[in-house]
């Protein structure tokens, strides 16, 4: 029952499918078309229009001429031969001299003395002061000598070297020998020069055997370890061997201080204990230097006050000490004196030569003084020549005295 009821209804949809296909092919004989579907209309970005290329037209390359008949071989003819151009030699570019730098020569003794005075040579100072006695003379009278004398006194020449001074100038004067300012000015410098060259001796030290020892005395401060760190430096500059003696001992810093000096120049060093007898370490440093060959012994002492008699009489002590460990020592005794202590420089310095049998004199820190005439003073009341002069920190500041050279340095014109 239910199996032809199911056959029944497939006959119905077939009766029916074909009902519909035979009606629609009488009415138009064909099936309802779909509409077409229109393309989306796409939204180009717009882009500047762009300049058209002109074409180039290309030359015609010309064909091959056509092989001659007969299969003959064709020789392609040489070409002439074709004359190269005149070479031309480009004009050398012009390259202008440049002229080394070179470094500028080191000043002469003159012009570093010059330098190193410059206080002194200031209107405020020795040669300034000098000179504004000249300034706007013609006439020269005796009373010049005067001025000139209350100039020297102001720049601690002191009373008894102006006096030696002036007097041959005086006696120029009245007899009528200086009769304008260039002849008295030179007269001045003159004695300057006479009074500066006590002794005869020029600053180089006497290295009379090996080891020469060397003695350095004076007060507090005057400048006695960094004219020995100076000294060894000139000395090794000459290829000379130099054994430091640490002979202040009662100053940590001194010590310390020659130890840096003797690592800089090349020189042994010989120190003690602190507080340790300074006479020891001077003999012992006088061994070192026979023990490795050394031409020089340079020996530090503690400063001591000039009032100080026991201080003074320990510095006999170290002299003798030294004597001990080598005959004939010291060779050399230094007094060192500070140029800006002016007269009182001079009272410190009577002192130590009536203690000891000085050789000469280191005037340190001249640099600093407007006074450059407390040289004179020095030189003349204690008779002692002026060997070395420091006129500033550096190694090279130490000079070796020369009177010639100081006075024209001082006192000369021709600079000005």
């Amino acid at each position: 029952m239910d199996l032809d009821l199911v056959l029944y209804i497939l006959i119905a949809l077939v009766v029916l499918v074909g009902a519909y296909a035979l009606f629609f092919r009488k009415k138009g004989g064909a099936a309802p078309e779909v509409p077409e579907r229109k393309p989306e209309r796409r939204i180009e970005p717009r882009v500047p229009p762009t300049r058209p290329v002109e074409k180039v037209e290309k030359e015609p390359v010309p064909s091959p001429p056509p092989p001659p008949a007969g299969g003959d071989q064709v020789v392609a003819e040489r070409p002439s031969r074709v004359e190269p151009a005149p070479r031309v030699t480009p004009e050398p570019k012009r390259v202008e001299s440049v002229r080394p730098s070179v470094a500028p020569p080191p000043p002469s003794e003159l012009e570093s003395l010059r330098r190193g005075l410059a206080r002194s040579r200031s209107d405020e100072g020795f040669f300034g002061r000098l000179r504004s006695v000249f300034v706007g003379r013609r006439e020269i009278s005796p009373e010049i000598a005067n001025e000139i004398e209350e100039v020297l006194l102001a720049s601690d020449v002191g009373v008894p070297t102006t006096q030696a001074m002036l007097a041959r100038v005086r006696d120029a004067l009245s007899r009528g020998d200086l009769a304008d300012p260039d002849k008295v000015w030179q007269a001045v410098a003159a004695e300057a020069r006479r009074v500066l060259e006590v002794g005869g001796r020029r600053g180089a030290l006497e290295i009379t055997q090996r080891p020469t020892v060397v003695l350095l005395v004076g007060v507090n401060g005057a400048g006695k370890t960094t004219t020995i760190g100076k000294l060894a430096t000139r000395l090794r500059a000459q290829n000379l061997r130099c054994v430091l003696a640490a002979g202040d001992t009662f100053r940590a810093a001194a010590v310390q201080q020659l130890v840096v000096w003797g690592e800089r120049v090349g020189c042994d060093v010989v120190r003690g204990k602190d507080g340790a007898d300074p006479g020891s370490v001077v003999f012992d440093a006088i061994k070192k230097a026979q023990e490795t060959g050394a031409d020089v012994v340079l020996a530090d002492t503690a400063g001591r006050l000039h009032t100080k008699s026991n201080l003074m009489a320990e510095m006999k002590k170290i002299a003798k000490t030294a004597e001990k460990a080598l005959p004939g020592a010291p060779h050399e005794t230094l007094l060192v004196i500070d140029a800006t202590n002016g007269q009182n420089a001079l009272a410190q310095a009577r002192e130590f030569r009536d203690a000891l049998p000085l050789t000469g004199i280191v005037l340190t820190k001249l640099d600093g003084t407007a006074k450059g005439g407390m040289v004179l003073g020095i030189a003349h009341e204690l008779g002692l020549p002026v060997r070395f002069i420091g006129l500033g920190e550096r190694p090279g500041d130490l000079h070796e005295f020369n009177a010639e050279q100081f006075v024209e340095a001082l006192l000369g014109r021709e600079a000005d």
